[in-house]
């Protein structure tokens, strides 16, 4: 059994609960051996939803996606960039100004059009929510944050979520908010975005005093056009399931909520993970579905169910990732996995013959995953508090919140 199994039924005829894109030509995003970023992470996780039945549900469809033209990928990146891209690709030289070539961005054969078509299926999925042809979308996939307009940089080369945010702009949203909880900060898109009042870009994260990219501070609040449309949340190393909960209940609702966006765009790096091997924050696969969960009731209440959610870091390949957005795919598909549910003993042993131990057997840590609502009080004395309460302070004022009630 492989992903490539997965033969989904088609939605019907009317709008579908869930696009999920998928197709084993997106396995090719891969900077080889030996990387964190290997596509093993896409295959078994959906692997693992076709065996729990996701994929075939009433209302869900697979679609593929074709690389992105040029074009579309210059409404982000610069011509020169892309450019830059393809030369690497086809003659393997590195150009390390731009951030191809390096020990975290390594050249490969593929690299263009792998990249290209990861933006192309997060655009599709966005423009299918937008154009009422899906309620929600996945691209697990997709979520390579850090690219930036003239540089690769942390696994990313080109920025699907940045692309697939203008193009919702340029197909008539008035207002895109953009939240990413992933362990390292989301600063490729935030860059993009930065003096654009009509995207909101929130991150919860590691504090860049530990982690890369080293940025996400609180005091990053937007361009001088659209101050407090930069939201960022720098929480302590260490901050396990209820402090990692509460931050992001005292500061997400409440300025997507006032933001009033058209489409919610979600990105879901579960590098948060205790077991992640790249960052130190020591989150729940139970924690990170109860985000989900609040991500996709936010939708819900704020902007009519559009919703995009991306996958993102995560590099705990076996134990984490799959579990986690399977998860993702469950509460997209209106079809939550109960976190009790065994993992299904097929893909157990597909994991056991290709990479010679156990998976985790459930679709539990067995965390209780709960947390003390902000609005118990502030707490002076917790590192978590304090974090939470600077942006709170640096960006409520600026949408019209006030950082000690709302």
């Amino acid at each position: 059994m492989t992903a490539t199994d997965a033969t989904p039924a088609a939605s019907g005829d009317g709008p579908a609960t869930l696009r999920v894109v998928w197709s084993t030509e997106l396995l090719a995003y891969d900077f080889g051996f030996g990387h964190p970023m290997t596509s093993d992470r896409i295959d078994l996780t959906i692997a693992l939803a076709a065996q729990l039945g996701l994929l075939d549900r009433p209302g869900v469809e697979v679609v593929g996606a074709e690389p992105a033209s040029d074009a579309l990928l210059a409404t982000v990146h610069d011509p020169e960039y892309v450019a830059a891209v393809h030369a690497a690709a086809e003659r393997g030289v590195p150009d390390l100004v731009r951030g191809l070539g390096t020990r975290d961005d390594p050249l490969f054969p593929q690299m263009h059009e792998a990249a290209a078509r990861m933006v192309a299926g997060t655009v599709d999925a966005a423009r299918a929510v937008w154009d009422g042809r899906a309620e929600h979308a996945v691209n697990v996939g997709g979520g390579l944050h850090h690219a930036r307009a003239g540089a690769a940089s942390g696994f990313c080369v080109y920025n699907d979520a940045a692309v697939a945010i203008r193009d919702l702009l340029d197909a008539g949203a008035r207002r895109v908010a953009y939240v990413d909880v992933d362990a390292h900060h989301g600063d490729g898109v935030q860059s993009v975005f930065w003096d654009d009042p009509r995207v909101l870009t929130v991150s919860v994260h590691e504090t860049g005093h530990a982690l890369f990219p080293g940025t996400g501070y609180p005091t990053e609040t937007g361009g001088p056009r659209a101050d407090g449309t930069a939201v960022n949340v720098a929480l302590p190393s260490r901050t396990g399931d209820a402090g990692w909960l509460r931050a992001i209940d005292a500061v997400v609702p409440a300025v997507v909520r006032e933001f009033a966006p058209d489409v919610l765009v979600t990105q879901h790096g579960c590098d948060t993970h205790l077991m992640d091997p790249l960052a130190t924050l020591r989150v729940s696969v139970d924690a990170q579905l109860v985000v989900s969960t609040l991500l996709h009731d936010l939708a819900h209440e704020v902007c009519g169910g559009r919703w995009v959610a991306l996958g993102g870091g995560g590099y705990a390949l076996l134990d984490v990732v799959p579990r986690t957005w399977a998860h993702l795919l469950g509460v997209a598909a209106h079809r939550p996995v109960d976190p009790a549910t065994p993992v299904p003993q097929v893909w157990l042993d597909v994991v056991r013959q290709r990479y010679g131990r156990d998976a985790v057997p459930m679709m539990t840590d067995g965390a209780a995953a709960t947390f003390k609502p902000w609005t118990g009080g502030y707490d002076p004395a917790d590192d978590v508090d304090r974090a939470v309460r600077a942006t709170r302070a640096a960006v409520f004022p600026s949408l019209g919140l006030d950082p000690d009630l709302d």
